[in-house]
């Protein structure tokens, strides 16, 4: 049960640092003595109310133009990605989407070296929320999400908030699935219960660091995290 404890604290200060990857490291941590649907129902329970923080800490940093059109189009590739999930083969598509967050970051990369952001067409925004959704859906992982919102947003804090009160809305969706399809048990909801002190502490000091980084910096750690993330996919695909 320490390995779980752990777990939750690296995942938590990561998402409270970042915004995203906890599923990334809690899984990551984790799968190498645990079965992935002991894991799955626990990570989920545990990011839901770190969602609804951040998001809410973040309230006045929230666009509603932005999110809401991305909210629906998660929602409905969500629902493609659990369908998508009992009928294919889910390694070669963690491979394809590894390198392509790869080469995400390393546009971001490049991009940072640029004096002025650019406009990113409204097209892009809609495309990125349906396959977020997919993936989330088929991996519970929203790296391409949160890629997105980094290039589209002027600062780290308001990509977390906006981040996160996206994942509110897709961790209710599948929690409500998953509640329906007997994946959260009576277990589960004590693991998360024993597991949530460490959660909160690894996410309070998570954004106490966050709050020391300079932008700069915070931007750069977020897009070598989902580098990271993306090999990790591919190398425990191949």
């Amino acid at each position: 049960m320490l390995v779980w404890f752990a777990a939750a604290f690296c995942a938590f200060f990561i998402k409270g640092l970042c915004g995203f990857a906890n599923t990334l490291v809690f899984t990551s941590i984790l799968s190498f003595g645990t079965a992935n649907f002991e894991i799955t129902p626990v990570e989920l329970l545990l990011g839901f109310p770190s969602n609804v923080f951040l998001s809410w800490r973040g309230k006045k940093r929230l666009l509603p133009r932005l999110i809401l059109p991305l909210a629906v189009l998660l929602l409905a590739g969500n629902a493609a990605g659990a369908f998508l999930l009992k009928s294919v083969d889910p390694g070669p598509l963690k491979i394809l989407f590894g390198l392509a967050v790869i080469a995400v970051g390393v546009e971001m990369l490049l991009r940072e070296k640029r004096p002025k952001k650019k406009e990113e067409p409204p097209l892009v925004g809609w495309i990125t929320g349906l396959l977020s959704g997919v993936l989330c859906g088929l991996f519970g992982v929203g790296a391409l999400l949160a890629a997105y919102l980094s290039r589209v947003t002027d600062d780290s804090e308001t990509m977390k908030a906006n981040v996160s009160a996206l994942f509110v809305t897709e961790n209710l969706f599948r929690v409500l699935l998953y509640a329906l399809m007997g994946i959260i048990t009576a277990a589960s909801v004590k693991t998360v219960l024993l597991l949530l002190p460490a959660a909160l502490l690894g996410l309070l000091c998570g954004i106490a660091s966050g709050k020391r980084l300079d932008e700069r910096l915070a931007r750069r750690l977020v897009i070598v995290l989902l580098m990271i993330s993306g090999a990790v996919l591919i190398t425990k695909n191949l």
